[in-house]
């Protein structure tokens, strides 16, 4: 599938700080594609639009807000969406525009933070997306130094929120947060390695020298889950990967990636993204991409 996904030359010019559009649109549609430059979307009357970052494919509330990160594949469908009138605020600004040493600067470590987990694309409350739409809407009427200000403030809101979901699964990114553990980098390695067979808390525990009482209290407070949701989420990365980029069957695949039986698998990965593996597939292999790569905004 990724084949048919082409990069796209956006508006954003070299010389400009960051490029806002805003616009109300009858249809929202925007074919699968990525682009260098983050982008920051809030959409409002668009219930019913389907939005697919990654491996992530969801039907979106009438509020929206999302922070995609560099490079990350993402697009949108009008789909079940009843409105004729969905507006909309994009901002995107080059992926240099934070440099290295600044976002090392201990006043950015939240926003060097707000970035990693951007690798994976970001969906923010409602609470959140309506309590910036002002800012993000005085960003689209002005053009000058004080908004480089202002989109510095919208990020450091967004990066102090916790109400927030991580939409692509390619990669645990919450984990990969605590790289100074060696705890929980033993962790990640040791299931992401094992992740196709059975994985006990009793091996687990073992493995970094804790009770199993204490390592769960540990990863909890790491992994902000316990250890079997954490260890099915890593096989739901597999198992997801699998069904968009293999024509390997719902069971072949279920047991590749360590899930006992199928309707565990299935009731699972249900539970996670509200649909079934069988439909997943079908949906995403419908799903439009980009044919050129000189497509414009």
């Amino acid at each position: 599938m990724c084949e048919n996904i082409h990069r796209e030359i956006t508006q954003l010019k070299p010389f400009d700080v960051f490029l806002v559009i805003d616009r109300t649109k009858p249809s929202f549609d925007f074919p699968i594609h990525f682009h260098p430059e983050y982008e920051l979307n809030f959409i409002r009357n668009g219930k019913g639009i389907r939005r697919i970052v990654g491996n992530s494919m969801e039907e979106i509330d009438a509020i929206e807000l999302t922070l995609i990160g560099s490079n990350l594949e993402h697009g949108w469908e009008h789909h079940n969406c009843t409105s004729n009138a969905v507006d909309e605020i994009t901002i995107q600004f080059h992926d240099w525009l934070f440099t290295d040493e600044l976002l090392n600067l201990n006043a950015f470590k939240a926003i060097k933070q707000l970035f990693l987990r951007a690798k994976e694309g970001i969906n923010f409350s409602t609470e959140t997306a309506l309590k910036l739409e002002k800012q993000l809407t005085s960003l689209a009427e002005h053009n000058n130094i004080n908004d480089y200000f202002e989109l510095f403030s919208i990020l450091q809101t967004l990066a102090d929120s916790d109400d927030y979901r991580l939409l692509n699964t390619d990669n645990d990114v919450e984990i990969s947060e605590y790289e100074n553990s060696k705890k929980i980098q033993l962790v990640h390695d040791f299931v992401h390695n094992n992740y196709h067979q059975k994985i006990s808390l009793d091996e687990i525990s073992c493995l970094v020298n804790m009770s199993t009482s204490s390592f769960n209290r540990f990863i909890k407070k790491r992994a902000g889950k316990t250890f079997i949701n954490y260890v099915n989420d890593v096989r739901l990365i597999y198992a997801t990967k699998q069904l968009i980029n293999t024509d390997m069957s719902v069971s072949e695949i279920s047991y590749n990636c360590g899930f006992n039986n199928i309707s565990n698998f299935n009731r699972i990965f249900k539970k996670i993204k509200k649909i079934t593996p069988s439909n997943y597939r079908n949906e995403f292999s419908k799903v439009t991409r980009f044919s050129s790569e000189l497509h414009q905004v």
